[in-house]
């Protein structure tokens, strides 16, 4: 079936709600498939079913089951509690490389500042600061620097007496006095009384959660273990310097509350309602509380101050909805030991552009254990099951483990995909007890899905030998903003886990593509192309050219402005071809007649060898992943073609008489137009099919039916006449700067003048310059091409620093350079260069070494004379 028609897919959906055992045929790639509706969308996206991948796919479910099983059997796979980012909305946990990718956004919130009584010091209070105020509810400690600066001090109208750190005075609202500096080792141990210790929840003995399991050894409620405590991460930059710990709040708070076998207090269910044990608040939705909270604080005489504050906030990458933390229990795959064959693996890949090696490798070495489960009812699910009588857990591998180990509900479950509710039904033996044992209600992290795919697409299970064929994948591609942490990070664990290998060897990334003004694309902004609009306007060749020639590594400004650039060069190419195609057709001109290499003029040699020259280049950056760089040739290329090759052969293509010379011009600009058509088809299919269909098909009947039927160019490196290239670029060269000179001076071409000059250092160019200065006469409408015997004819140059280099290398030595330059002649340079490649020159006893590009020459024409300058090549008029 084509699992891509809306319409059977349609058909699938409404038979699956109407009778998901409901038997149906559809059309495979190896003849009629029958099964329940449920197990034929099951195999969605499969071989059988002639897709490719699909993450519903049994196979897929069962793939990543042996996956994880794996991560078991080698001490990967543990369960742990943590305080960990927790989407409300969603109800379910956000792992590290998911918030960290797209998971930020800049937030203003209500900060407060709150004073905390200490015990035994009568009127004195820490004063502590906070940006998500719920957490007040669940403090247990307060952290100190323990080398930081704090101060005591006295405020002169209300006389309370508050400790913050010293360089954290500024919002304090009145006069003060400061009566004491301390450290924060000073304060650590000091008892409090926290704002809410009245709440249940604060009073019972270890803190308040379900997982009973972690606060089972602390005897202390929090209220008893309120005290100041040591935390060398904190500083004065922001808020009190005395920062607040709520370690059932908290990611951090945790980790801390771990280290000092501190009490924790979860208050939030997984929708983000404070649980029961807190009184009047609970119920409450967490981001409905901060009013609240602050009016009782305010009563108890607690509040200080609340300002708003904007701050880079988690959120939600799905739903964008804000983020809290919350105190769960999920399943997590260590990576201590996975690490390093990770770091391996990467290396062994191909990465375009190459920072990506080093971005991977940098989040491969900070990054967390992965947290694989998900508090959700529908997704992959883990297959890890529980005893109900013991401790023990087990993982099972795939279907065939699971049939095999099930002592109870697998004739329920067998006609079914394994989703919920049907898997649930499965009760497996204990290995330990003897009792049975039930999943787990947890679903697998969607990212497992994604990471999969070079296995479970490839028939890994069920064909080794096919799987080998195809495995790793040659080449993946994805915008790399966060995908280093999501799809790429999980096909490397996936590969690493099954095989210990790279799953694909080639990854290109790209950047991101915006609106032609700069910005993200939005409806609402008015600035966003829909891609059917896009492509019915500006034609879909012209799209394909502008991603082609953009830089990977740079944002795409994408719009109608940039298409009428891109649209400009594929008329270009239109007009060469519809240039010859005319005059061919009025001589007949037939490809197949022989021409003697005499006949070829200097020109046809070289666009020839210009051809054969981006073809090279073709090759070499379609086999690299990096077309970009071709496409920036073929600009230079056309107007090679173009402006000088055929507007400098026109003359052959008019002449009456269809002489040798006549059709090797013929010859030369077909075989040129073949072969870039040939080169350019994988990037502009359509415009280049329609070419080659009436240019070449007309002409050679017996030609592929299809451009893309025929093979790549191919070119012998050793044809290639660089030589000729370099002289004949060079004569190109002096008339386009000869005609900048002119426009320079508001000469136009009609204003016949007496001569041109040029300065150059290289013997090559000049010689090719002088033998073919009748084309630079014609072209510029000079009298006379003349060499002058330096530059300094033409004219005066001047050394100045780079300050973009220089800064970085000599700081405020920059100053000398300065001063020495300015003795420093231009031509004592560039012979100093030449030779050795740097100058070296001492000033106030410090050595000076300068290469060229820590210097810009300015070039400024001599009275009487415009002049352009390009490298070791000078032009006036």
């Amino acid at each position: 079936m084509d699992w891509n028609d809306l319409d059977q897919l349609e058909m699938l959906a409404d038979n699956i709600i109407e009778d998901p055992l409901k038997e149906i045929t559809v059309d495979g790639p190896g003849g009629p498939v029958t099964d329940t509706v449920e197990n034929i969308v099951g195999q969605l996206g499969m071989p059988e079913l002639g897709g490719s991948y699909y993450t519903f796919s049994n196979e897929n479910n069962y793939m990543i089951w042996q996956a994880i099983k794996t991560c078991h059997d080698n001490g990967w796979l543990y369960r742990g509690a943590d305080s960990m980012p927790w989407c409300p909305r969603c109800a379910t946990g956000i792992s590290q490389h998911e918030i960290v990718t797209d998971g930020y956004e800049e937030i203003t919130h209500r900060s407060v500042y709150v004073k905390y009584p200490l015990k035994g010091r009568e009127g004195e209070s820490i004063l502590i600061w906070t940006t998500t105020p719920w957490t007040l509810t669940s403090n247990v400690a307060v952290a100190v620097g323990p080398e930081l600066d704090y101060v005591k001090v006295k405020m002169t109208e209300s006389g309370d007496v508050f400790y913050l750190a010293k360089g954290a005075t500024e919002f304090l609202e009145g006069d003060y006095s400061i009566l004491e500096e301390l450290k924060g080792k000073d304060m650590v141990g000091w008892a409090y009384d926290g704002p809410f210790d009245e709440l249940e929840a604060q009073q019972a003995p270890g803190g308040w959660t379900e997982l009973k399991d972690i606060i089972e050894d602390i005897p202390q409620s929090s209220k008893e273990a309120h005290q100041v405590i040591p935390w060398d991460e904190v500083t004065g930059d922001e808020g009190t310097g005395i920062v607040h710990i709520a370690p059932g709040a908290g990611a951090e708070d945790f980790r801390l509350g771990k280290e000092f076998r501190l009490p924790v207090i979860a208050p939030l269910d997984d929708e983000g309602r404070i649980v029961d044990g807190f009184d009047w608040l609970t119920g409450t939705v967490v981001h409905e509380v901060t009013q609240p909270i602050f009016d009782n604080l305010k009563e108890k005489g607690l509040l200080y101050k609340i300002e708003n504050y904007k701050h880079r906030y988690p959120i939600c990458w799905r739903c964008k909805t804000e983020l809290v933390f919350r105190l769960v229990d999920e399943w997590f795959i260590s990576m201590d030991e996975l690490r390093p064959l990770l770091m391996d693996i990467t290396k062994q890949i191909q990465w375009i552009p190459s920072f990506g090696m080093d971005r991977e490798l940098d989040w491969l070495k900070n990054m967390q254990d992965w947290m694989i489960s998900k508090k959700r009812y529908w997704g992959l699910a883990l297959p890890i099951w529980e005893c109900d009588k013991c401790d023990h857990w087990t993982v099972i591998g795939d279907d065939l483990e699971l049939k095999e180990r099930a002592v109870s509900g697998y004739d329920e479950f067998e006609s079914h995909t394994p989703h919920r509710p049907w898997v649930d039904a499965v009760k497996v033996g204990c290995e330990k007890c003897g009792g049975e044992m039930t999943r787990v209600p947890d679903v697998g992290n969607p990212w497992l899905d994604a990471g999969i795919v070079s296995f479970s697409t490839l028939s890994y299970r069920q064909d080794p030998d096919y799987w080998n064929e195809w495995y790793p994948a040659d080449w993946i591609s994805e915008s790399f903003p966060g995908q280093f942490r999501n799809w790429f990070y999980s096909m490397l664990i996936m590969g690493a886990i099954i095989d210990k290998s790279p799953s694909f060897k080639s990854n290109f990334g790209y950047a991101t593509l915006l609106a032609e003004d700069g910005k993200e694309m939005h409806k609402s902004w008015g600035n966003s192309i829909e891609f059917n609009e896009a492509a019915d306007k500006m034609g879909v060749d012209v799209m394909r050219w502008m991603f082609s020639v953009q830089n990977p590594e740079q944002n795409l400004l994408f719009g109608y402005g940039a298409a009428k650039e891109i649209r400009r060069r594929l008329i270009t190419l239109w007009n060469v071809y519809s240039f010859f195609v005319t005059y061919a057709r009025l001589d007949e001109f037939d490809p197949a007649t022989k021409v003697k290499r005499e006949d070829f003029t200097q020109l046809d040699l070289w666009i020839f060898s210009k051809m054969d020259q981006l073809v090279l280049l073709a090759v070499d950056s379609y086999d690299n992943f990096r077309v970009d760089k071709f496409m920036k040739r073929l600009d230079r290329f056309m107007e090679d073609l173009s402006n000088w090759y055929v507007r400098r052969n026109r003359r052959r293509y008019w002449k009456s008489e269809n002489d040798s010379d006549k059709n090797a011009a013929y010859y030369t600009l077909y075989a040129v137009l073949k072969k870039l058509i040939l080169t350019l088809a994988p990037v502009v299919p359509f415009i280049t099919e329609r070419i080659y269909q009436n240019l070449v098909r007309g002409l050679e009947p017996d030609a592929p039916e299809s451009i893309h039927l025929n093979g790549f160019p191919e070119v012998n490196p050793e044809d290639v006449d660089e030589k000729l290239i370099h002289q004949m670029d060079g004569v190109v060269k002096v008339v386009e700067m000869g005609r900048h000179a002119r426009n320079r001076a508001s000469l136009k071409i009609r204003q016949p003048l007496e001569k041109l000059q040029f300065a150059t250092d290289d013997k090559k160019v000049a010689n090719a310059v002088m033998a073919n200065q009748d084309q630079i006469i014609e072209e510029l409408n000079v009298k006379t091409v003349e060499q002058v015997g330096s530059y300094s004819d033409l004219v005066k140059r001047e050394l100045a620093p780079n300050f973009a280099t220089l800064g970085e290398k000599y700081g405020d030595g920059v100053t000398d350079v300065i001063n020495l330059l300015k003795f420093l002649s231009y031509d004592d340079f560039e012979k100093e260069i030449r030779n050795s490649g740097t100058i070296i020159r001492s000033k106030n006893e410090q050595d000076y070494e300068l290469t060229r590009e820590d210097v810009i020459v300015k070039n400024e024409s001599l009275e009487g004379k415009s002049s352009v300058t390009d490298g070791d090549l000078t032009v006036a008029v």
